[in-house]
């Protein structure tokens, strides 16, 4: 009876192991999005993954500044460089050092990527944004070349004159040029890729 009761304890213990496990990653996914969501972090990720080794917080600050007014890196003033340096330095490297994302030297005010900033690369296409997700694209575009399907089928006008072959030839175009749009896409929002900083 004892042995019985020590395995279901011990069978109990390893599924309160798994679940902090469990809850452990789901923490590590919210302090990946929370990172992300916010614009100057993301600049700071693409920044330090555009660059190898350590990088000054003077620096980065003129490059974010810069990206926020879409200007060159020279032609940010001083007001607007105070402005990112302040939150830089007050706020978002702290927290990111805290994640583990960048290693940061507030008395020198240098900065540095972790390993574990390299795997943002892969959360940046789920991070909200202003456009239409890829995969509600793909539905919707599934669903118009099947409309269109169907309307030439049963003939309503002007899709029952076109033929078959024109209808498969357009339908196989959309779905190229889709692709190749997402293609593109990605490798645009790639941090580090595409879109990099102006050189600071």
């Amino acid at each position: 009876m004892n042995t019985e009761l020590l395995e279901r304890t011990q069978s109990q213990d390893a599924t309160d192991e798994d679940s902090d496990r469990d809850r452990d990653r789901e923490l590590s996914r919210e302090v990946v999005f929370e990172m992300l969501s916010n614009q100057r972090r993301r600049y700071v990720v693409d920044y330090l993954l555009a660059r190898e080794g350590l990088a000054e917080l003077r620096d980065l600050s003129r490059t974010v500044a810069a990206r926020e007014n879409d200007k060159r890196p020279e032609a940010v003033t001083a007001e607007e460089r105070r402005r990112a340096y302040n939150a830089l330095q007050q706020v978002h490297l702290p927290k990111m050092n805290d994640a583990g994302l960048v290693e940061y030297d507030a008395d020198r005010s240098t900065l540095a990527a972790t390993d574990d900033l390299e795997e943002l690369q892969v959360y940046l296409e789920v991070v909200p944004g202003n456009e239409i997700p890829w995969s509600q694209y793909y539905v919707l575009l599934g669903l118009l070349c099947g409309s269109v399907t169907i309307a030439a089928w049963a003939g309503t006008p002007p899709f029952g004159n076109l033929p078959g072959l024109a209808i498969a030839a357009g339908a196989s175009l959309l779905v190229t040029v889709s692709g190749v749009a997402h293609v593109y896409h990605n490798r645009e929002m790639r941090l580090g890729g595409g879109d990099r900083p102006p050189s600071a």
